[in-house]
């Protein structure tokens, strides 16, 4: 008789699912200029990002990819080759980070490299 382990469900906060891009070719968000955050996403008063300033967008991607329910919130906000790019800096909760990296090896290996 075998066994089927269930699905891992990783969470981003207790009770919230992590929300994971199907493909990283998906995500086509800006990759320059400012980008307004709706609240719902980042709670500060100032919602607004410069993309050149590389802190900045590490904020932003963090925010979002803590934050997001829906997929279009990552397709409206995340650029793909941006995410591989920068996402061994990212300060991520472990959740959020394994649902990515196990829908998407190539972080996992960008990380690791």
């Amino acid at each position: 008789m075998s066994v089927s382990a269930a699905p891992v469900t990783h969470l981003a906060r207790p009770h919230r699912p992590v929300v994971v891009a199907g493909t990283l070719g998906e995500l086509c968000g800006p990759t320059a200029g400012f980008v307004e955050l709706p609240l719902r996403l980042w709670w500060h008063p100032q919602r607004a990002f410069d993309l050149s300033r590389h802190t900045m967008l590490l904020w932003m991607y963090e925010s979002v990819l803590r934050e997001a329910i829906r997929i279009d919130e990552l397709r409206d906000h995340l650029d793909g080759a941006t995410l591989v790019r920068v996402w061994p800096e990212l300060n991520l909760p472990r959740g959020v980070r394994a649902a990515w990296e196990a829908r998407h090896p190539r972080l996992r290996l960008r990380t690791t490299a």
